[in-house]
């Protein structure tokens, strides 16, 4: 469902992405982790269609997203690291107005709305402007937005900032049943026990190369760690290459 090939983004003075190769299955839940600066959100934003890449492909579902961006972004519910909300809308407001961004049918809109504010336990604060609403409320309604039109592939940067350990657990739950019902699932994350707990596979970027990538278990063989946790794992593979 997603195919990332020799993707790269350099900014003349700094290469952000440098050849990224990886590839995400439909039912899985892929997780990117890696240092401050090391290219996840650069890639991202590449894969939203937010950035043009210097060079590489991407392919969402099949689609060439230099080729034919409006048919890949419309497979695609993306959360970005900072997103943008109209605080004088209520939150059944701006689920509305994020689901005619994607013409979704007007007789599915009421009734989707709905079943997510409840879904993200905000069906209580659906006519309350948002500006009132927590920042673990906005997280989640953001989430809530980008799953309107039913995408097949769900792109998160950070999900769990700002949320309370209920909320992270309502959210976890959700993503894992979105994965058993065959989405696809990327998410970029500086949370290590989240991506642990939830993942499939994992890949380590560092300075914008993929150092290591797998479940947990071969990320651990590749760090010669036995049943080490992955906080330890990824320290020992990124001191390993200090020096790239």
């Amino acid at each position: 469902m997603i195919q990332l090939t020799e993707l790269t983004k350099d900014y003349g003075t700094t290469v952000a992405v440098n050849k990224l190769n990886l590839s995400v299955a439909a039912g899985e839940i892929y997780g990117f982790i890696g240092p401050n600066g090391a290219g996840k959100t650069t890639t991202i934003r590449m894969m939203g269609g937010i950035l043009a890449p210097t060079s590489g492909n991407i392919v969402i579902g099949g689609v060439d997203m230099a080729k034919n961006p409006v048919d890949g972004k419309k497979m695609i519910g993306f959360v970005p690291d900072r997103p943008f909300l109209y605080e004088k809308l209520t939150g059944m407001e701006f689920l509305r107005f994020s689901a005619d961004l994607y013409n979704v049918a007007p007789d599915i809109i009421q009734w989707k709305s709905k079943e997510l504010l409840t879904q993200f336990a905000l069906w209580n604060w659906a006519d309350e402007l948002i500006e009132a609403y927590s920042h673990g409320m906005k997280q989640r309604l953001i989430i809530a937005s980008a799953l309107l039109h039913d995408p097949r592939i769900l792109i998160i940067d950070e999900p769990m900032v700002g949320l309370d350990p209920e909320a992270v657990h309502m959210v976890k739950d959700i993503l894992k049943k979105l994965a058993s019902a065959g989405k696809t699932i990327f998410v970029s994350t500086h949370t290590l026990s989240m991506a642990e707990d939830l993942c499939h596979r994992i890949g380590l970027i560092h300075k914008g190369m993929l150092l290591a990538e797998g479940s947990l278990d071969e990320l651990q063989r590749i760090a010669k760690l036995g049943e080490a946790r992955l906080e330890e794992v990824f320290l020992t593979i990124i001191k390993e290459n200090t020096f790239i």
